[in-house]
């Protein structure tokens, strides 16, 4: 097997499986309790919440968990258009957000927000410009994402964001780092971001858990209510055994994250010739992230390909793995023409992805397009 989709989900590590054995057979007790067993989950809890905060530049109050990256997407957008949005109705986005936060903005235009979504330019660029340019005065929050998922792009969120504190310091900001954490050597500090969104299965820890930093003094506006947990943000009784898998998955890639983009700059240096060499059109840009590749094999249907590469053994996605197969507006956004879009695949490199993988899924796109061309044409 050749796992190349690993933006949709990655293999949970070693450390985060004997992790969650660990939390569930030996310290299964409410962390709320104030017995031993209570006290020796709660501990579990503060361990993650340490290696988080050290990954990301924080410190541990201000790590949340949630069940995933949309969850705290979705409490990071509301919790503060909730609380900064009483007076200020406007609210900025870019057109290429996971749809964690695009139909969350949705939501919030039916709420009676001004909503505004940058698009890209026609050099398929979002730039600082114009996401600054975007805000005024009665702009409560800008929410962009820093790596998209999709494509790789990598948005101008430190800079924008730098300069957007600087002219409205009461404006909240708020970066989706889904596809940048442990990936990109990155802080929070460096974001000039009110709140960071990252998950836990996209760096080998379980599904069902992600987590929200927020910077000291920053007010979400909580969304579910009960006993009072995580300072009251987020109510209800922590998933302890996916929370300890996170941190020990955390704790494992967060020592050498730039030796890895270093070896995954490589590896898709090489994939972008091979599958250049195989007849692939290639989306993503030079300056993307290295770990996702986004190459459209131009009259072949993105779901046709797919298949015909899992029959081989060689795993990878069409469009972002939340969108259901849906027809991707992100990839319309950054003005590929509709013949490229639905061509388009998304190979997403892993810690381990190595070039003799490449050499397969190039040698499998060759076969595809003398296999798949002509009957997928006539369709």
């Amino acid at each position: 097997m050749i796992y190349l989709d690993n933006a949709a989900t990655t293999p949970p590590c070693r450390e985060a499986i004997d992790a969650s054995v660990f939390a569930m057979n030996e310290a299964f007790g409410n962390p709320s309790s104030l017995h031993g067993l209570g006290i020796q989950a709660e501990k579990l809890i503060d361990f993650s919440k340490e290696a988080l905060a050290r990954a990301l530049g924080g410190v541990s109050k201000e790590i949340v968990f949630t069940s995933g990256a949309t969850e705290s997407n979705n409490l990071a957008i509301f919790g503060l258009a909730e609380n900064y949005g009483r007076r200020k109705k406007r609210v900025v986005t870019t057109a290429v957000e996971h749809p964690s936060v695009a139909e969350a903005f949705k939501k919030l235009s039916a709420l009676g927000y001004e909503v505004v979504a940058v698009k890209p330019d026609q050099n398929g660029e979002i730039t600082a410009d114009a996401l600054v340019s975007a805000v005024d005065k009665n702009t409560c929050l800008v929410s962009a994402m820093y790596v998209n998922n999709e494509t790789g792009y990598i948005l101008p969120v430190e800079s924008a964001f730098s300069r957007i504190k600087k002219q409205y310091p009461d404006c909240m900001t708020h970066c989706d780092f889904v596809q940048g954490f442990l990936k990109l050597p990155v802080k929070v500090k460096s974001l000039c971001a009110d709140a960071v969104s990252v998950s836990g299965h996209k760096v080998h820890a379980p599904k069902g858990v992600g987590a929200l930093w927020i910077k000291s003094g920053v007010r979400v506006a909580p969304a579910t209510f009960g006993g009072g947990q995580q300072n009251g943000l987020r109510s209800g009784t922590e998933a302890v055994p996916a929370i300890y898998a996170f941190g020990k998955a955390v704790e494992a890639f967060s020592g050498n994250i730039a030796q890895r983009l270093e070896r995954a700059a490589l590896v898709k240096k090489y994939a972008v010739e091979r599958l250049s060499e195989a007849g692939l059109v290639i989306n993503s840009k030079e300056n993307a992230s290295p770990y996702i590749i986004s190459a459209a094999l131009v009259g072949i249907k993105s779901e046709t390909l797919l298949h015909f590469l899992e029959a081989e053994k060689i795993y990878v996605s069409s469009g972002s793995a939340c969108s259901k197969g849906k027809k991707s507006a992100v990839l319309t956004a950054f003005g590929l023409a509709d013949a490229v879009a639905d061509s388009t695949v998304r190979i997403s490199l892993g810690f381990d992805t190595e070039k003799n993988d490449i050499d397969s899924l190039a040698e499998a796109l060759e076969r595809a397009s003398k296999s798949l061309v002509k009957s997928d044409r006539g369709r």
